[in-house]
């Protein structure tokens, strides 16, 4: 059992031990929170991932909560345009943050200005999920395998160019730890999105790029990209035909992961009921097999397993960082 793995059944079970409590807390609540309309903001323009999953999230959780939830997408500065206007503001629940490893465990080892501290300026509420972080290419592109990229790119250096959905977001450090384990060259190109960067990719403008399954799947099987790998320790189920990157580069991962977080300060209570909220809508089963099929695996947990985990993933991060010796103004 890998460590990913364990990790995710412990947020279930965590989660099937407190959604009963928390739901009790729903009630409890009911009368004080909440009674307006709950905004989710993505800091990443709509269609891809992290909006596909905080809709999904939005809908669960308008049904637990009985209240709307809306999707408002903010995007700049690698996430951190739609995480700032958060930290400020105000710590009722009813502005909330739905984000990748970038604004939450990577951004403040990047940027050598950033107005936040992801670990003092949120109150973690939930680990959502994990999905898979495809490497792909336009078909007009010659390279069909891992292997052929890497020979591609050797014979021509600083010739091929990568988009991302920005400066040190998962998908940019995870092509720059391809560069460094595979000792390749490529230009970066950095997008405010996965969408935009997976426009310019079918149309040729970039050759290849590192964006998340449920971004990239649908493209793949409309034969308008070429699946090269994932970056999972080891195939995908929901994919088996895409090969591992690790079955070429040995020890090859990188995985994608969101949460959701409140501004600090947030009263536990109601940190309470959204994450019982949360737990509840991730248990659906319409929702698990609706992102089942992308090869997502879906959390939940505690909102103290989710404080855990941001600093154990932003000690990791901040060691690509260093590798890779990035840092943006």
């Amino acid at each position: 059992m890998t460590a990913r793995t364990f990790l995710l059944r412990r947020h279930v079970v965590a989660a099937a031990a407190g959604v009963a409590l928390g739901l009790a807390s729903l009630g409890a609540s009911a009368q004080a929170f909440p009674d307006k309309p709950v905004t989710l903001v993505v800091p990443f323009p709509p269609g891809g991932t992290t909006d596909i999953i905080a809709r999904g999230v939005a809908e669960g959780m308008a049904r637990e909560l009985k209240q709307s939830v809306v999707v408002e997408n903010r995007a700049g500065a690698g996430g951190n345009v739609g995480a700032e206007s958060v930290v400020r503001a105000k710590p009722d629940g009813y502005t909330l943050f739905v984000s990748t490893a970038g604004p939450l465990a990577i951004n403040h080892h990047l940027y050598t200005k950033q107005n936040y501290d992801p670990m003092r300026d949120f109150s973690p509420v939930a680990l959502l999920g994990m999905v898979p972080i495809m490497l792909v290419t336009g078909p007009q592109q010659p390279f069909k395998s891992v292997a052929d990229l890497i020979t591609f790119a050797k014979a021509n250096p600083g010739k091929l160019s990568y988009g991302s959905q920005g400066n040190g977001t998962t998908s940019h450090l995870t092509m720059e730890l391809l560069k460094s384990q595979a000792g390749i060259d490529m230009v970066h190109v950095p997008y405010r999105g996965s969408a935009p960067a997976a426009t310019d990719l079918m149309g040729g403008q970039v050759q290849v790029m590192f964006d998340n399954s449920p971004s990239t799947l649908p493209f793949v099987k409309g034969d308008k990209m070429r699946a090269l790998g994932v970056a999972s320790a080891e195939r995908v189920p929901a994919m088996k035909d895409i090969p591992a990157i690790s079955e070429t580069i040995k020890g090859f991962e990188s995985t994608a992961w969101f949460a959701l977080v409140a501004p600090a300060n947030t009263p536990p209570d109601v940190v309470r009921t959204l994450n019982a909220a949360v737990n509840a809508t991730l248990k659906r089963p319409e929702v698990r097999e609706k992102f089942a099929a992308s090869g997502a695996e879906l959390a939940g947990g505690t909102p103290d397993d989710l404080a855990k985990f941001m600093r154990q993933e932003s000690a990791k991060w901040q060691d690509v960082v260093r590798a890779a010796k990035v840092k943006l103004d």
